[in-house]
């Protein structure tokens, strides 16, 4: 076991033991659709166009694009409806939020020395959330065989009870915590009272049948600060790079309830229990891209980028709450509340996501419209937690290299000009990260918008809807990982104000 290491200091425990697993991977690995409204309009496919501030994200190359100073904003509601099968139980929860998604700016520099072939540079700075982490989820639906005692059961099983008995929640590692909880809780009862027993037994009668309800709320943002530079040669060619800065900050509630009426006898055992946890993440990154546009001929554009592997620095805190009632065939005990009142918090910890590749084709219809093409392909089976020699991350690691693979996605965008008035759509698919294709299943996007050009300003407006299925384990860890199946519908509009200089 590693060593824990901790220090008291008004309710907080510091920790050198992780817990962290692919599904904390997973949230900082994947990027959501965001950006401006005529972006988002047209499914993200702007790798081999530019000329949009959040384009640059894709393709850093397309900042060279802009033919005048650009700045602008962009507020984004974004509705998201979950539909929760457990058991045969359907349950749905959705979450409304408005946000201000993004915000950035371009200065083009014009060479005018006819003698140069290199005839711009442009320097831009945008901001973008890339991840909006505002969600609702709530499962219920009866069990037909498995408790969460079972939860408690594979984290106790190992662990010397004398370990638990003589030392307080707050001096034991995550695992031994767990343990903790179910021992005090009267979940699960030692195999025998002396401190080498690491065996336990559970105390939820046997029978099946347990009514569960799981709630998930999470709320928080991943944004990413780029800060680009591009340059164009013979207004054929455009490069571009972007230094990009990330910052994390998530924080999830979960509470699970479960209930049963299986016990006949005198014997006191558990009828009901409620579960808290809390996880705050927060923390900052660095990447990097690079990409070029060509310009093959005034109508055809293609398009190369390159997205670096992200490097993160993350903090995690924890805090953990169980209420548990005990009672037999003549009634019910009073509730035991086992609450540490202690925030785990855990030492800095690194998470290398995976990097993409996109290539990109435009046509340009002169004047009155375009067609646009992205294809991206994203290694998650890089995914990585360092150091990579530490035992736990290790285990973490083969894990996610086992279950992760390739995945690709399409963007494919259009927009067509009747005077001032611009009319776009957009469709975007995503594969699934997962071999099984289930635990996160595939995403299809449809996305529409419009936008006015009044001179030096600019109005867009988007539309987006996408859907994505997945199977969500109440708990990750332990001996109890049932869950249910989701099902998910993203709505989103955005509105961007763009000013020209």
């Amino acid at each position: 076991m590693k060593k824990y290491i901790f220090l008291i200091l008004t309710g907080l425990s510091f920790s050198a033991v992780q817990s962290q697993d692919i599904t904390d991977a997973m949230r900082f690995s994947q990027d959501n659709l965001n950006g401006t409204a005529r972006f988002r309009a047209m499914g993200g496919a702007f790798g081999a166009l530019g000329g949009d501030l959040s384009s640059i994200n894709v393709n850093p190359a397309g900042s060279a694009v802009f033919v005048n100073n650009q700045f602008g904003a962009t507020l984004s509601n974004y509705n998201t409806k979950n539909n929760s099968n457990y058991f045969g139980t359907k349950t749905s929860e959705s979450d409304n939020s408005f946000v201000l998604n993004q915000a950035g700016g371009v200065m083009v520099f014009n060479n005018y020395d006819q003698k140069s072939n290199w005839k711009k540079l442009s320097i831009a700075v945008n901001y973008e959330n890339t991840n909006n982490f505002n969600n609702g989820i709530f499962s219920a639906g009866t069990n037909p065989t498995n408790s969460i005692d079972k939860y408690f059961l594979g984290y106790a099983n190992g662990v010397p009870l004398g370990l638990v008995q003589s030392n307080p929640y707050r001096n034991l590692d995550y695992g031994t915590q767990q343990a903790y909880l179910g021992y005090y809780g009267f979940v699960i009862n030692p195999v025998n009272d002396v401190p080498a027993n690491d065996q336990y037994t559970s105390n939820v009668p046997a029978g099946g049948n347990y009514y569960q309800e799981n709630e998930v709320y999470s709320n928080g943002y991943n944004g990413k600060l780029s800060f680009n530079f591009a340059t164009s040669y013979k207004d054929k060619l455009y490069i571009g790079i972007n230094l990009n800065s990330h910052f994390a900050d998530y924080t999830r509630n979960t509470s699970f309830y479960e209930d049963n009426n299986n016990n006949t006898t005198a014997v006191d055992q558990i009828t009901r229990l409620r579960f808290d946890n809390q996880l705050y993440t927060y923390g900052n990154g660095f990447s990097f891209n690079i990409g070029a546009i060509a310009k093959v001929t005034d109508q055809v554009r293609l398009g190369l980028a390159y997205e670096s592997n992200t490097w993160y620095n993350l903090y995690d805190e924890t805090s953990q709450k169980l209420v548990t009632v005990s009672g037999n065939n003549t009634g019910e005990l009073p509730p035991r509340v086992i609450d540490p009142q202690i925030i785990n918090v855990y030492e800095s910890y690194k998470l290398q996501t995976p990097g993409k590749w996109t290539a990109s084709f435009a046509y340009v219809f002169g004047k009155t419209g375009l067609l646009s093409v992205d294809y991206a392909i994203k290694d998650y089976g890089n995914t990585k937690f360092k150091p990579t020699n530490d035992s736990y991350f290790r285990g973490v690691n083969n894990t996610m290299s086992n279950q992760l693979t390739n995945s690709s996605e399409v963007r494919i965008g259009a927009e067509y000009k009747i005077k001032l008035l611009s009319l776009r759509a957009g469709y975007r698919y995503e594969q699934s990260p997962y071999k099984n294709s289930t635990t996160i299943g595939d995403l299809n996007s449809y996305s529409g918008g419009l936008g006015y050009n009044f001179g030096a300003t600019k109005i867009d407006l988007a539309y987006s809807y996408a859907q994505r299925n997945s199977q969500q384990s109440f708990f990750s860890k332990g001996g109890f990982t049932d869950g249910a199946n989701i099902n998910t519908k993203y709505n989103n509009v955005s509105l961007t104000m763009l000013f020209e200089l």
